[in-house]
């Protein structure tokens, strides 16, 4: 695979790249000089992720709401966060919270089977794929969003787009503490200890518990997004790439001197 990745490098004329952390890899492993390689973030459109009344029945008789929305595969945590709801009911007597995890992937019927095995399966909706109005309501509805995405090397260096969009809808987070995840979030979310489910839930529990937190939380992440990272701002780098790469092919369709 590096090998596959070298050559790839070795024979691209610009590449993109999410972040910086994959900009590094492109220059210091694939070799590729500073200039040719472009960070173009996966911004949010506010165009699509609206911010809509709150829609009381999904929280199925509780007081609050958690929402998570992502694929499910293994390194999305999934696990993880249901050891977490798993605490946060049996452990910590917390009956108020309902989860609504939205998305679909490979591990999702193995992820309800162990919501049953944690005897948490009541405190969890498993909705699959949604159109994006179910989408936007159960996210609209939490009071607090979620990203327990696995502490591993390759999550510690990517992007991922449920962050963000957490953050265009005013939605406080807790996740676990990785490179590019902090980055994206930065004051818009808590910190868990790597893959510790334990402390994941009692972040949970505190955010949830502090209304003036979570305000404060959501308006940054809303900020960021509508001053930082939202598409439009990473629309003309993408036409950067795109000129770089043209500019390139002009130069090698001249005729010799």
């Amino acid at each position: 695979m590096c090998l596959l990745e070298r050559l790839t490098f070795r024979f691209a004329d610009v590449s993109i790249a999410t972040n910086n952390s994959y900009r590094r890899i492109a220059i210091e492993r694939g070799g590729m000089p500073p200039e040719r390689v472009f960070v173009v973030r996966s911004g949010p459109s506010l165009e699509r992720l609206k911010i809509v009344p709150p829609d009381e029945k999904l929280k199925l008789g509780k007081k609050y709401l958690v929402g998570y929305v992502g694929v499910m595969g293994r390194q999305e945590g999934i696990d993880l966060l249901l050891q977490a709801v798993k605490y946060l009911v049996h452990d910590l007597g917390r009956k108020d919270i309902h989860f609504g995890l939205v998305g679909g992937g490979t591990s999702l019927d193995e992820m309800k089977k162990l919501a049953r095995e944690l005897g948490v399966a009541d405190f969890v909706t498993f909705t699959g794929r949604v159109p994006d109005a179910e989408l936007l309501a159960m996210l609209n509805t939490a009071e607090v969003c979620v990203n327990p995405d696995v502490a591993n090397e390759m999550n510690d260096i990517s992007t991922m787009n449920k962050i963000m969009e957490y953050m265009a809808l005013g939605k406080p987070m807790v996740q676990f503490d990785l490179t590019e995840g902090r980055f994206s979030a930065q004051e818009a979310s808590l910190y868990a200890k790597k893959n510790d489910p334990v402390h994941f839930a009692v972040k949970i529990a505190d955010l949830l518990d502090n209304p003036e937190q979570r305000a404060r939380m959501g308006a940054f992440g809303r900020r960021r997004v509508q001053d930082e990272l939202e598409w439009r701002y990473e629309a003309p780098k993408l036409l950067s790439a795109y000129d770089a790469l043209w500019a390139k092919t002009q130069q090698r369709q001249q005729p010799a001197t």
